[in-house]
């Protein structure tokens, strides 16, 4: 029997239910059908125009995405537009797109467990619970907290971060010298839940998509913050899902290639 478009969604529905995505959320089949049989998948963190070709190339008739393509719906469909654009090469070159978004956050053993054993921390607590926590008990959410059992400098820590995730440059505030032993850590963009990790007793936040004020205002409160990049601190965890996504495939009998991207990149250049 041959793998179709629902087989996916049957497995990312099991992994990290479409319930678990937060309410300003877009998840599941952007863009194809679910009956459509699938040839071979390209995973990756964006569907960017160059990730489609890329998919082209390699004869993938599926893009399985972190983020979604449709976050924002767009009032037309049209070539003037980059996400016009997209969708129309996606549809004339029969390709899928599937994300997994905030509820492959939220889930057990989703992007935020993920990174936290990337970065061997053992988290304490979740720092948001899913408001449909009836799907994973109470294992799913927001966020994770953790406690080093030897509280390492703010120095110390970046050094850490910068060594797992594979990161030649990183922001960060606070006094080098500062000891941190309790930290929050939101993959991609966190900044919403600064205030939350500041009343769970965070020394150092580690996210990405940090602003000034916010940091500014954080560190004279003597809250450190690590900003390891929206990329920085997702395409790790990407890896991983894809590798997960390659053995789930597998242990169903399932021959059909999973490809990590290899064009999709961090925008942002430093010199």
């Amino acid at each position: 029997m041959p793998l179709m478009v629902k087989d996916i969604d049957t497995i990312m529905e099991q992994y990290a239910p479409s319930k678990l995505k937060e309410s300003y959320d877009t998840v599941g089949l952007m863009v194809g059908d679910m009956k459509s049989e699938v040839t071979s998948i390209l995973v990756a963190l964006d569907c960017t125009l160059d990730v489609i070709e890329e998919a082209k190339l390699n004869s993938c008739n599926m893009i399985f995405t972190h983020h979604p393509l449709l976050f924002k719906k767009p009032n037309s469909i049209t070539t003037d537009t980059l996400i016009g654009r997209k969708i129309i090469e996606l549809v004339k070159n029969d390709i899928n797109v599937y994300s997994s978004h905030t509820n492959l956050d939220s889930t057990l053993g989703g992007m935020n467990d993920i990174i936290m054993q990337i970065l061997d921390f053992k988290y304490i607590r979740i720092m948001e619970h899913s408001s449909n926590e009836d799907s994973f008990g109470s294992n799913s959410g927001i966020g994770r907290m953790a406690k080093i059992s030897k509280p390492i400098t703010l120095d110390e820590l970046c050094n850490k971060v910068k060594e797992k995730l594979g990161l030649k440059y990183l922001r960060y505030s606070g006094q080098d010298k500062k000891l941190i032993k309790n930290i929050a850590v939101i993959n991609g963009s966190g900044q919403d839940y600064f205030n939350l990790a500041k009343k769970l007793g965070a020394d150092c936040i580690i996210t990405g998509d940090t602003t000034y004020h916010y940091v500014s205002d954080f560190n004279e409160q003597g809250i450190a913050v690590i900003d390891a990049g929206h990329f920085g601190t997702e395409w790790p965890s990407i890896c991983v899902v894809s590798n997960y996504l390659k053995n789930r495939l597998g242990s169903m009998g399932f021959k059909n290639n999973v490809i990590l991207s290899k064009v999709n990149r961090d925008p942002y250049k430093y010199k």
